[in-house]
C-alpha cells in the first residue's frame, strides 16, 4: 500500500482548554475545532469514528449499559462484536492494507492484524495479574523486553499518570518503526490528559502540566510517524468542564420513591435490578434509565426532571435509540455531574464501592481516582471530582488536526467520513 496512516485519538483534548493554554497548533499541525458525539463518552465516540455511524447504529450507547436480557449492568466490556457496522478501514483492508489497533475500547476480536489491549486475569483469591492481549501473540512480549510491562495501575485509579501514556507512546512509535510489523493504518489512544483533568477541572495547574506532557507524548508519536513515512490524524473525543454544582443521583431518588427495590446484605446496600421499577445507568454526565414498564415511563421523568442539577430528561428516540438504550436519557446541567449511587450512608454502601472495580459498578465511579481513608480504599467522597464530560455543544467542542488535505469537517463524524474516503483513495 502506498498510504500510511496513523490516528491518535486524544482523551479529553479539548478545543477551548487548548485555545485557553495558548496553543493554536499542535505537532507543527493548525488546530481545528469539531462537534462531538452525544453522549461525548470514550466507547460511544471511539465507536462512531471506527464506524462513522452514530450510536443508534453502531450501538455503543454509552460506557456501560443495563442488558435486559440479563438483567446486569456491564461496563467497559471489550469484544469488537458490541460494536455494529462495517469499519471505515474496511474497504482499504480489502485491497490489501493491513490495520493496527492500540488500546482503543471494544478492540478484542477485532478484524484486524495487529491488537494490543489491557487484559488483566483477576486472581480468584482477589488482586490482578497485570498484562496485555496482543495479536500476534508476541507482540506484548516483545515490548515488554524493550520498553517494559504496561503500568496498568497508572491507566486508571488513584495512582493513575501520564505515565501510562508515556507507555503507549513509546510502543506506538515502535510498531511504526518494525518493518516487520508496522501496518499501513494504525489507531493508537492517548489518556494522558483525562485523569487531572477530572481530579483538578480543566485550569488546574496540575492539568496544564498534564497538558503539556500529553503535547509532549503526541510530538513523540508524530516525530516517529514522519520518521516511518505516516500522515497523521489526531483528535479529542470529548471535552472535559469544570464541575461544582451539586452532585445528581437519581438511583437513589428512585430508591425514595419506592421504584429501585434494594437487597441488603450483612449490612450493605444492594440494587434488585430483577424487581426494579427504574434504575439509572450512570456515566459521567449521562445517565440510561431503564424503565421496566412503559406506563411508569412518564412517572419516572417526572421524577427526574425535579432533581437539582439535571438540565433535561430525553426520551430515548430523542438520544440514542438502540435496543440498549435506557427509556430515558438524563443530561447534567452545566457544572454538574450524575453519580451512580442509591445508599442512603457510606456504612450502608456495597463492599465494591470503596474499591477500582469498573466491572461490577453499576455505573461510572470517578472517585475511583482518588485514595480513601485507607490505602487500600478509593474514595466515596463525590464531592472531590472536579471535571467531567460527556455534553455536547458549544464549549465542549474536540480539538483535530492532521498532515492531510481532507477540507474542514466540523463534526467527529465527518472527520471519520473523510478518513476513509482518503484511505480508499477518493
Amino acid at each position: 500500500m502506498n498510504r500510511k496512516l496513523l490516528i491518535i485519538d486524544v482523551a479529553a483534548l479539548g478545543y477551548r482548554l487548548l485555545a485557553e493554554n495558548g496553543k493554536s497548533r499542535i505537532a507543527d499541525m493548525d488546530i481545528k475545532s469539531a462537534d462531538s458525539i452525544f453522549p461525548a463518552v470514550t466507547c460511544t465516540v471511539q465507536a462512531s469514528f471506527r464506524t462513522a455511524a452514530v450510536p443508534a447504529s453502531h450501538g455503543m450507547i454509552a460506557n456501560g449499559a443495563f442488558y435486559r436480557d440479563l438483567y446486569r449492568v456491564m461496563f467497559w466490556e471489550q469484544s469488537s462484536s458490541l460494536v455494529a457496522g462495517e469499519r471505515i478501514w474496511t474497504g482499504f483492508r480489502d485491497k490489501g492494507g493491513k490495520v493496527g489497533i492500540l488500546f482503543w475500547q471494544q478492540s478484542l476480536g477485532e478484524d484486524v492484524d495487529i491488537v494490543l489491549s489491557p487484559a488483566p486475569v483477576h486472581k480468584h483469591g482477589g488482586g490482578l495479574v497485570m498484562d496485555c492481549a496482543a495479536r500476534p501473540t508476541s507482540l506484548y512480549d516483545d515490548l515488554k523486553n524493550t520498553i517494559g510491562k504496561f503500568p496498568l495501575h497508572r491507566y486508571w485509579g488513584p495512582l493513575a499518570s501520564t505515565k501510562s501514556g508515556n507507555w503507549i507512546a513509546s510502543a506506538t512509535s515502535r510498531v511504526m518503526s518494525d518493518p516487520a510489523l508496522a501496518p499501513d493504518l494504525l489507531l493508537t489512544y492517548l489518556p494522558s490528559l483525562d485523569y487531572d483533568l477530572q481530579r483538578y477541572g480543566p485550569n488546574s495547574p496540575k492539568s496544564v502540566k498534564a497538558l503539556a506532557i500529553t503535547l509532549g507524548q503526541i510530538d513523540r508519536m508524530v516525530e516517529s510517524a514522519r520518521k516511518n513515512d505516516y500522515e497523521v490524524v489526531i483528535f479529542g473525543d470529548y471535552a472535559i468542564s469544570k464541575v461544582s454544582g451539586p452532585v445528581v443521583m437519581p438511583n437513589l431518588a428512585l430508591r425514595r420513591t419506592g421504584l429501585l427495590d434494594i437487597r441488603v446484605i450483612d449490612g450493605m446496600d444492594y440494587p434488585d435490578l430483577h424487581n426494579a421499577r427504574a434504575f439509572a445507568v450512570a456515566d459521567h454526565e449521562t445517565a440510561h434509565v431503564y424503565v421496566s414498564q412503559k406506563e411508569d415511563v412518564p412517572l419516572v421523568k417526572g421524577i427526574l426532571e425535579q432533581l437539582d442539577g439535571i438540565e433535561k430528561v430525553l426520551d430515548a428516540s430523542d438520544a440514542a435509540d438502540h435496543p440498549r438504550s435506557g427509556d430515558l436519557v438524563t443530561v447534567a446541567a452545566e457544572g454538574s455531574w450524575i453519580a451512580y449511587p442509591w445508599w442512603e450512608s457510606k456504612k450502608c454502601a456495597p463492599d465494591y464501592a470503596s474499591h477500582v472495580d469498573i466491572h461490577n459498578k453499576p455505573g461510572y465511579d470517578p472517585c475511583e481516582l482518588f485514595f480513601g481513608t485507607l490505602p487500600t480504599r478509593v474514595s466515596m467522597d463525590t464531592s472531590k471530582v472536579a471535571g467531567s464530560h460527556g455534553r455536547t455543544g458549544p464549549g465542549r467542542e474536540v480539538a483535530w488536526a492532521t498532515t492531510i488535505d481532507m477540507g474542514s469537517p466540523d463534526s467527529i463524524l465527518e472527520l471519520s467520513a473523510c478518513v476513509k474516503a482518503w484511505l480508499e483513495g477518493v
